[in-house]
C-alpha cells in the first residue's frame, strides 16, 4: 500500500484516538492530550519506517501537520453533541 493510502486510512482513526485519549487522560492538560494523540498517530503510521523509506522528508513539518489535524478534529468534536454527552 502506498504512503498516501496509509496516511488517509490512519487519519480516519483520529476521532477514535482523540476519544480514547480523552478517556485516558481527561484530567491532563490539552497539550499533554495532544502529545498522547500524536504519539498514537505516529505509531499507527509507522512514522519511523516512513522516514527511513523517504516517504516523509521533513519529519518536523509532518508532525506539525498531524497536530493541526488533531486540533481540527478536537474543534469539530467540541462543537458537536459528542462534547455535550460528557
Amino acid at each position: 500500500m502506498n504512503f498516501l493510502a496509509i496516511l488517509l486510512q490512519t487519519l480516519g482513526f483520529v476521532p477514535s484516538i482523540i476519544t480514547g485519549v480523552e478517556g485516558l487522560f481527561g484530567n491532563r492538560t490539552g497539550i499533554e492530550k495532544k502529545d498522547a494523540a500524536l504519539s498514537f498517530l505516529q505509531t499507527a503510521l509507522s512514522m519511523s519506517t516512513a522516514v527511513a523509506h523517504r516517504d516523509i522528508v521533513d519529519q518536523d513539518k509532518f508532525k506539525e501537520g498531524l497536530g493541526k489535524v488533531i486540533d481540527g478534529a478536537v474543534e469539530c468534536l467540541n462543537a458537536s453533541v459528542w462534547a455535550k454527552a460528557k
